[in-house]
């Protein structure tokens, strides 16, 4: 059975995301909108431990962090890539700010998907233009 090109995996984690259908669509719409094509997108959902091991491992960084994404791609305007989450940081993060986890957890799957797609946010100028990234898309979903 073929996989579709926005796939879905818990690492350590039980979670259901719902309507993957919508979901899948709306990254896919984004990617394209950006003038590129999508060959693999894995999200996978985990927990702050297993993020906070990964960001240590990869990044070398000893914080917990809500995404890491993973760019595949071998192909200039195409998008592979793999995108870790942490299910309990978007949680916790959801809380504090006081919006619902689902639309956090959007929130965090298309900011990954905008570092595949070239967005950075080391820089204020580079973080308030992908949080307009973020909304933008938000508000297609």
């Amino acid at each position: 059975m073929p996989r579709s090109a926005v796939n879905f995996f818990n690492e350590d984690v039980t979670y259901t995301l719902k309507n993957k259908p919508a979901i899948r669509a709306w990254i896919n719409s984004a990617i394209i909108a950006e003038g590129c094509f999508l060959e693999e997108l894995n999200f996978i959902f985990c927990s702050d431990e297993y993020l906070w091991r990964m960001n240590q491992q990869f990044l070398d960084h000893d914080t917990y962090t809500d995404v890491i994404t993973f760019d595949n791609s071998e192909r200039l305007k195409t998008i592979n890539g793999d995108i870790f989450i942490s299910i309990d940081r978007v949680k916790e993060n959801a809380s504090e700010i006081n919006v619902p986890a689902a639309t956090e957890l959007c929130r965090v799957m298309i900011h990954g998907t905008l570092h595949l797609l070239g967005y950075k946010d080391k820089t204020k100028a580079a973080k308030t233009q992908m949080t307009a990234k973020e909304d933008h898309y938000l508000s297609l979903r």
